[in-house]
């Protein structure tokens, strides 16, 4: 007994020089097992976080900043080919910026062509690649709308759509929040409907920017929707309202996420029924 109570006023760093180790060899199987599932992420938190935060503080300028910089002189101008090109080079082996990117962006091609729509609706400009790949696929008098809230984008996002050659008669950009915009499209624009509309901003305005739409009447019965990265980061709230709500015919066309592997992703794409 007097033994045990001895054992029990022994310093704490007694009992942790005895039992780290131990605890430690039984987690490096479990450690190593998480890096090895998790390997993609860990790789795209890398490139996405810990290269951006550290090229930001030696250049001195933004990660879009750089992509510009880089695609103003690897790019001809009036090409959005050769613009889209120096994109996808940058952003695959440079620095991650979540684009489309080329895959998902044949998806997107494939459906602009099959629409073939004349009234366009971009939500979330960034950069302006998405911007520039909708407007080389829009048939002669198409016009889209361009809608991106961060200021800073916004400049890059013009300079972007200029350099692959597009007047404001075919692309028109805004910079203001798209909750802001949506509600006065049809007074400040001069919009009736939608024909095309594509997200790829905040996933957490998915859904609220969507009900938008259809509380000012601004889709018509076989207007289209493209939401892309639904599955990752993902946007449940807005997957589950259209599964519930009956207004769209839909369905998700898988990928694997913009400029990574082993990370899966998908591209909603929604046909507007109209109210049954």
């Amino acid at each position: 007994m007097t033994l045990l109570i001895k054992c029990m006023y022994l310093p704490f760093s007694f009992y942790s020089r005895m039992v780290s180790p131990a605890i430690a060899l039984a987690f490096v199987p479990l450690l190593l097992t998480l890096i090895i599932k998790y390997r993609y992420y860990f790789v795209l938190f890398y490139r996405a976080v810990l290269v951006r935060i550290w090229k930001d503080c030696v250049t001195g300028l933004s990660r879009e900043e750089r992509a510009f910089q880089y695609v103003l002189t690897n790019s001809t101008p009036g090409d959005p080919d050769s613009i889209l090109d120096a994109f996808d080079y940058w952003c695959s082996k440079v620095e991650f910026i979540s684009n489309i990117g080329p895959k998902k962006g044949k998806i997107l091609d494939r459906l602009l062509l099959e629409q073939s729509p004349l009234t366009v609706l971009e939500l979330g400009a960034h950069c302006g690649y998405s911007t520039v790949r909708i407007a080389r696929a829009l048939p002669l008098g198409a016009r889209l709308y361009s809608i991106e809230m961060d200021q800073g984008n916004a400049a890059i996002a013009e300079k972007i759509i200029r350099l692959a050659g597009f007047d404001d008669d075919t692309v028109e950009l805004i910079v203001n929040p798209s909750d802001e915009v949506i509600p006065r499209l049809r007074s400040d624009y001069n919009l009736e409907r939608l024909d095309f509309v594509f997200m790829d901003h905040w996933k957490k305005c998915y859904l609220p920017d969507l009900q938008l739409l259809e509380e000012y009447g601004l889709l018509g019965k076989g207007s289209m929707i493209v939401a892309d990265n639904v599955l990752f980061p993902g946007a449940p709230k807005f997957l589950r309202y259209l599964r519930k709500c009956g207004l769209y015919e839909w369905k998700i066309h898988r990928a694997m996420l913009e400029y990574s592997r082993g990370i899966r992703d998908g591209m909603a794409e929604l046909i507007y029924q109209g109210i049954k």
